[in-house]
């Protein structure tokens, strides 16, 4: 029964009162601020989230999970290593691939990239590359026809289209007559692609692989290395160097996405650790106004803690009284962060799109985020993580007003009464 009453009367003193509701007011603030902060750590950390797992998806669309190369430089009969790595547990698809860095031209432009020599109907089981082009397919790269697809913005610094033609020139020189010459070779641009990525955009160029072999001036089957889509990409790591170590280990040079961009994601989670504690000041602030609430609270009711006193009720249940009230302003808020905060997440690229028409202007340049949506994506071990502080912080905050409500002397605050 007594937890009955502390439960009605502790919730009743967060109702209006007779000094014109202003506890209400302040307690409705509490709650408010309290939301926001809470709203605006989950949005920031969402953020955090949905650039990781974008740059994540539009790295892997390009790349792969994994890379086996030959430490001197070629891995010959390339089959037989693809079944091989094929059986090894947890290797999904291995592709054979060519890679050298290349000079393009097209009338007076220059511009160097990296130049990919694919089988496109094994690419298409590797990675989701064939979904990011914007003209042509991956089928029009046929071996001896000399075909090249783009990154549009190396297709735009070209001032080239499809259709046209560009001059690969490889770094490996051809003895002649005259002296050594690069070897170079004229490629029919016959598709473009835009994966996101700015750095892959601008700087890829892809052609089949036999072409790549004949340019590069590598032997037939001879190649690069192997590309490996892997089932879980997260354990990209180890399951390369084993698959390494079960081909003989000493003869391979192994990497994986998180090599090759680890400042990326690296710098993505130290920085979403020290937004959570910049703003879990700003929730920390919000949770505290409580005890302000709560003083004022205790002021205005000693007369009614007196009388509650005299009636048999001990510290105990005094202190449980404005507990309560504590309780459920942070819960509300906390709660009502959540919900805020989980909802403008989910809507943020459609927020940031109305933003960005009506002030003319651009967020996110592709240039210097790699791409120029804002994306976000809800980890609920985060929400957890922050609700679970939030209300933390809240229960702490109650606890030094509800100590001094059960210290009241009812002798003294009825003395003037």
């Amino acid at each position: 029964m007594s937890s009955w009453y502390e439960w009605l009367i502790g919730t009743r003193y967060l109702r209006s009162t007779h000094r014109r509701g202003f506890v209400s007011f302040v307690s409705l603030m509490s709650v408010c601020g309290l939301a926001l902060g809470v709203a605006t750590l989950i949005v920031v950390l969402s953020v955090m989230n949905g650039f990781g797992r974008e740059l994540r998806s539009r790295i892997l669309s390009v790349t792969s999970d994994a890379t086996i190369m030959g430490l001197q430089g070629t891995i010959p009969d390339w089959r037989a290593i693809q079944k091989r790595v094929e059986r090894e547990p947890g290797v999904r698809v291995a592709v054979p691939y060519v890679e050298q860095k290349g000079m393009l031209t097209h009338g007076e432009r220059v511009t160097g990239a990296s130049v990919r020599g694919i089988l496109p109907q094994e690419e298409r089981r590797a990675t989701g590359l064939s979904r990011k082009l914007t003209e042509g397919s991956l089928a029009d790269l046929q071996p001896g026809r000399y075909r090249v697809i783009l990154g549009d913005a190396l297709a735009k610094s070209l001032h080239v289209r499809v259709g046209q033609s560009v001059v690969l020139i490889a770094p490996q020189g051809v003895a002649t007559p005259t002296g050594v010459m690069p070897r170079m070779r004229r490629f029919r641009v016959v598709g473009l692609f835009h994966s996101g990525m700015y750095e892959y955009d601008r700087g890829l160029a892809l052609v089949n692989l036999t072409d790549a072999e004949r340019l590069f001036g590598l032997a037939p089957g001879e190649v690069t290395g192997m590309r490996l889509s892997l089932a879980d990409p997260w354990q990209a790591p180890t399951v390369v160097r084993r698959v390494a170590y079960d081909l003989g280990g000493a003869g391979y040079y192994v990497s994986d996405w998180t090599d090759k961009h680890a400042n990326f994601f690296r710098s993505i989670e130290s920085t979403k650790s020290m937004m959570f504690v910049m703003l879990s000041m700003i929730v920390a602030v919000a949770a505290f106004n409580i005890v302000a609430t709560l003083v004022m609270i205790v002021k205005e009711k000693q007369t009614d803690i007196a009388i509650l006193r005299t009636f048999g009720a001990g510290p105990r249940n005094v202190l449980v009284i404005f507990a309560i009230q504590g309780v459920i302003i942070g819960l509300a808020g906390t709660l009502l962060g959540a919900g805020l905060g989980d909802l403008l997440a989910r809507n943020l690229q459609s927020i940031v799109g109305a933003l960005e028409r009506l002030f003319h202007t651009q967020f996110l340049n592709p240039r210097v985020y790699y791409m120029s949506e804002l994306p976000a994506y809800v980890e609920w071990l985060d929400v957890l993580r922050v609700c679970g502080v939030a209300f933390l912080l809240c229960a702490l905050a109650t606890v030094y007003p509800a100590w001094r409500a059960g210290r009241t002397a009812p002798a003294q605050a009825l003395r003037h009464e």
